[in-house]
């Protein structure tokens, strides 16, 4: 009971200590990019500043609203630039309780993860917003001034990052159930027709009410739903194959990366 309940206490103790380098982590970035928080802005702003009509521009309608989103834009680069450090206390945490071949499928779906939110967020920034925008200007009608709030624009931004950065992840959730056994290929290729329509309806719902945005989104998400299956058979199990492990072999092959780390630790 004594040994269960110091090992929980280490437990915490390790993990305060994960977060509290991680936070430190974001925190020593954000302080680097501070004097840099306008042009940071700046660059965010710039897909919708392109595409406003001439003269127009955007408005803070808040007191502090133009020092407070230019430090959140900041918080938020800053976030993304110490991600890849943030994940490896996470890894580092929860490594020691798994297993050999669950490390080596962890590690390459970590950095793929990472690698295609980036990507979304690419995507979104370098393709979406110009389109969007662009419409949006050209649909305005005559005599109205087009100009948005910089404290919703951030909003829109945040909303259309995580939606496609999200949605740039199906490859690997895929990856994921097919390697667990969840479901197989055959029945990921049945619900082709559902996952198809499911993409117009989540097009709709997380992106802004017109056409193009909803498209861009939906046909990323059935492509990449797509690719997903296409490379889930490189790791799609044989039919009665299964991950369990025997209790015995569990416990053998924890001793031996315990040991195997333990080493590399005295190295």
């Amino acid at each position: 009971m004594a040994d269960s309940q110091e090992t929980f206490i280490s437990h915490l103790v390790e993990l305060r200590t994960r977060l509290i380098r991680a936070f430190a982590a974001i925190l020593i970035v954000f302080v680097c990019l501070f004097p840099w928080a306008k042009e940071l802005y700046a660059l965010m702003a710039q897909p919708l500043l392109s595409a406003l009509p001439k003269g127009g521009q955007m408005i803070a309608t808040d007191v502090v609203g133009v020092f407070i989103v230019p430090m959140k834009v900041t918080l938020l680069v800053a976030f993304l630039i110490t991600l890849p450090y943030v994940l490896y206390q996470v890894w580092a945490f929860v490594a020691p309780g798994l297993y050999s071949h669950e490390k080596k499928l962890m590690l390459p779906l970590i950095a793929a993860s990472v690698g295609l939110f980036f990507a979304g967020m690419a995507f979104a920034y370098l393709l979406v917003f110009p389109t969007v925008f662009q419409f949006m200007s050209a649909v305005a009608p005559e005599g109205v001034a087009w100009m948005t709030d910089i404290d919703k624009y951030l909003s829109f931004v945040l909303t259309t990052f995580i939606a496609f950065g999200v949605t740039f992840e199906v490859p690997v959730v895929v990856i994921v159930l097919v390697k667990v056994g969840v479901v197989s290929i055959a029945k990921l290729k049945e619900a082709r027709p559902y996952v198809i329509v499911g993409a117009f309806v989540i097009g709709a719902i997380f992106t802004p009410p017109d056409v193009i945005s909803q498209i861009m989104l939906a046909v990323p998400l059935w492509l990449l739903y797509e690719l997903g299956i296409v490379l889930a058979r490189f790791v799609e199990k044989p039919e009665g194959k299964t991950d369990y492990v025997p209790p015995g072999e569990a416990e053998m092959e924890r001793e031996l990366d315990k040991s195997e780390a333990d080493s590399k630790k005295v190295g």
